[in-house]
């Protein structure tokens, strides 16, 4: 009885210090080929206060590489930034990094897929207590029940279109020291919502590369899973074809998302009431400057500026943070 009595403290012990370890995103598959270029897509409009952006990118399925659109989300609870997942080159293979939440943006091999993303950090917005602050110089947010800012932010993603990390034609980028140190932070793994919407990508044969051959009809829409009405972007170009015969996967590894913690039921409860669309207007005024018009153009078809940065947002100079 002793024994039994220690076993069991033993294991609730291991128990607790698994649940206090970082959590990293893990591998869930190795491809022979590399995918396709990232297509080029406008922004939808944001749905509503405290949904973040991330960005579209290449999954892979039995029938190969699949497009999943960049799309507007919750996160799992107030306060957490999307860091998004990336194709890495290993041992002869692309490998891909699941995406995760937490508290600062990590390494996501230095792929720029745009709208704040530009290959380190994420410029397009911060969280300022309970709020987020968007950066409408990166950003399709035309409500005015927000917080807002306008901060110039130099990209090229124009020029580099490629989805991946290292190998022939691959991006050059190491993780600094400061990435390296979120990586051991907590972190959460996808949503339900985001692990939904991927699945309905995958399951539709319009998304497949070998479809439409690196140009899907729906790049990018403003909440998960929708792929109809007004909110459904296309894709404007894509550099190069693709080519299925050359799509082969060589193996399939655990599921990414079971090595991260998921969002507790608390967590999920505020995350649900988090993502309702303002409507009628509960909260203050708008302290931004008013709605864009619908001739949005992104950062990825605006030219390079080294003018000074213009800034301006609710509640005066506050200079909004990095991460």
């Amino acid at each position: 009885m002793h024994t039994l009595r220690w076993v069991r403290c033993f294991s609730f012990a291991l128990l607790i210090l698994a649940m206090a370890a970082p959590c990293l995103a893990g591998v869930s598959v190795s491809v022979s080929i590399a995918p396709p270029v990232l297509p080029v897509y406008e922004q939808p409009p944001c749905p509503g206060d405290g949904y973040i952006w991330t960005p579209g990118y290449w999954a892979y399925g039995p029938d190969g590489y699949f497009w999943v659109p960049g799309t507007w989300v919750t996160p799992p609870t107030v306060g957490l930034l999307w860091t998004p997942g990336y194709w890495g080159w290993s041992g002869g293979l692309y490998v891909w990094n699941a995406g995760y939440w937490g508290p600062h943006v990590g390494f996501y091999g230095g792929v720029n897929y745009g709208f704040g993303y530009v290959g380190r950090g994420y410029e397009g917005g911060y969280w300022r207590g309970r709020n987020f602050f968007y950066n409408r110089s990166v950003n399709n947010v035309r409500i005015t029940n927000v917080h807002i800012y306008n901060r110039t932010v130099i990209n090229n993603v124009g020029m580099n279109r490629a989805s991946y990390n290292g190998g022939r034609g691959g991006i050059n980028a190491r993780p600094t020291r400061e990435q390296e140190r979120v990586a051991r932070e907590r972190h959460f793994g996808p949503t339900g919502m985001q692990m939904g919407h991927e699945h309905a990508a995958g399951g539709n044969r319009a998304f497949l590369a070998s479809e439409n051959h690196g140009r899907p009809a729906i790049a990018a829409t403003a909440r998960p899973g929708d792929f109809h009405g007004r909110g459904v972007v296309a894709a404007r170009s894509s550099r190069a074809p693709y080519r299925r015969s050359e799509d082969r996967a060589l193996s399939h590894q655990h599921n990414s998302a079971r090595g991260m913690d998921r969002p507790t039921a608390r967590q999920e409860a505020r995350r649900n009431r988090f993502a309702q669309p303002e409507r009628g207007s509960s909260r203050p005024e708008s302290r931004g400057a008013s709605p864009q018009s619908s001739a949005y153009r992104p950062e990825s078809s605006r030219p390079q500026r080294s003018a000074r940065e213009r800034e301006s947002h609710a509640g005066g100079g506050h200079d909004p943070r990095h991460h």
